[in-house]
């Protein structure tokens, strides 16, 4: 967790009057269809600051999400590219068990001792798959790593199921044998 968040969490009971587990237990009793819902109640109802709302809704939403329900509301919308998902992930677990799949908000990272590609469901026609492998040269569909930024070296950008292909895989494999060393 970065310092600044722990620093706000530390604050809360003397800025807010209560905990973050205090405003969860609260929180918990209540359902909001949108996050800015749940703020503009902290707000209203409570007298929690903007800053301080959004960080407890934040913190309430992520900590109550599964991995599943990360990746569904990832694919909300995109959901002709769920195979395409599905096979990215058949393809990595079978390198081998120390292979963790950690869904995020936004992606899912792939890693073993270290992330060694991540997938992102960028478009609701294109899966960008953001790969690690450091001293590689971008080339042909093996792209720089565009949105990624330092997180990832390259990036692959996938429309169709068959684009997860031999090239595909053979990068994932080196990106993996790579993460593990």
């Amino acid at each position: 967790m970065d310092k600044a968040l722990q620093t706000m969490i530390d604050n809360m009971p003397e800025k807010t009057g209560k905990s973050l587990e205090e405003w969860k237990i609260i929180l918990n009793e209540k359902l909001f269809a949108k996050h800015s819902d749940g703020v503009k109640y902290l707000k209203t109802a409570h007298n929690v600051t903007h800053g301080f709302a959004n960080t407890i809704i934040t913190l309430s939403k992520e900590e109550n999400m599964t991995a599943d329900d990360l990746i569904t509301n990832q694919y909300r919308g995109k959901e002709t590219l769920i195979p395409i998902y599905e096979k990215l992930i058949r393809i990595v677990k079978a390198f081998g068990e120390d292979v963790e799949i950690a869904p995020k908000k936004t992606s899912v990272s792939l890693k073993t001792k270290k992330q060694f590609a991540l997938i992102q469901p960028s478009t609701k026609t294109r899966i960008d798959l953001g790969i690690k492998i450091k001293g590689r040269e971008a080339s042909g569909r093996l792209e720089t790593s565009g949105p990624f930024g330092s997180m990832c070296t390259h990036r692959v950008q996938i429309t169709e199921l068959d684009q997860v292909d031999e090239e595909v895989i053979a990068y994932l494999k080196e990106a993996y044998n790579l993460s593990s060393t």
